[in-house]
């Protein structure tokens, strides 16, 4: 259950268990579409490789029992960078999310046509951590239908297409 709160820590895996991405976010509200994060520019992010600080605001959207999330940035970011990844799990009182990062990410640059980055990381990582055949085929599938709701201009398929607009101008 997610309760209204204001903070809530991102932790984002690889399958082995170690650290991809870790920082905190704000919890901008929910709609039909899932949870929306808001992040502002500035904010410090942890990984395995180091740490940054985020370049632009970016929100996050975290869908209900779905195997992706999809970020929408501010100018200078892409348009949308969407993650497959297991189903996101909350904490008991909202405050944590986690979910672990199955390599595969559907990107849309300003202006641009979606494309799929880091396959060779995926076909890498199957190998490496042994990726179920179960999860290989939901991944791909996951993939391929981000693919095709994520088209600019497309079937026009939330949140994709605008409905992201809204909670982007809350922090940017």
């Amino acid at each position: 259950m997610i309760t209204e709160s204001t903070s809530v820590l991102v932790d984002i895996r690889k399958y082995d268990g170690r650290l991809s991405a870790r920082w905190t976010a704000d919890r901008l509200g929910e709609d039909e579409h899932g949870v929306w994060l808001g992040t502002a520019r500035g904010v410090a992010v942890r990984s395995a490789a180091g740490g940054w600080t985020t370049r632009f605001a970016y929100v996050v959207l975290v869908p209900r029992d779905e195997w992706w999330t999809a970020t929408f940035c501010a100018d200078p970011g892409p348009e949308m960078y969407c993650d497959v990844c297991t189903v996101p799990e909350w904490n008991a009182d909202g405050t944590v999310l986690r979910m672990v990062d199955l390599d595969l990410d559907v990107v849309r640059s300003p202006g641009g046509e979606a494309w799929i980055k880091d396959e060779d990381e995926f076909a890498e990582h199957r190998v490496t951590y042994g990726y179920p055949d179960s999860l290989v085929g939901k991944a791909l599938q996951t993939c391929g239908w981000l693919m095709e709701a994520g088209r600019r201009g497309g079937n026009g398929t939330e949140p994709f297409a605008s409905a992201y607009r809204h909670w982007l101008g809350l922090i940017s």
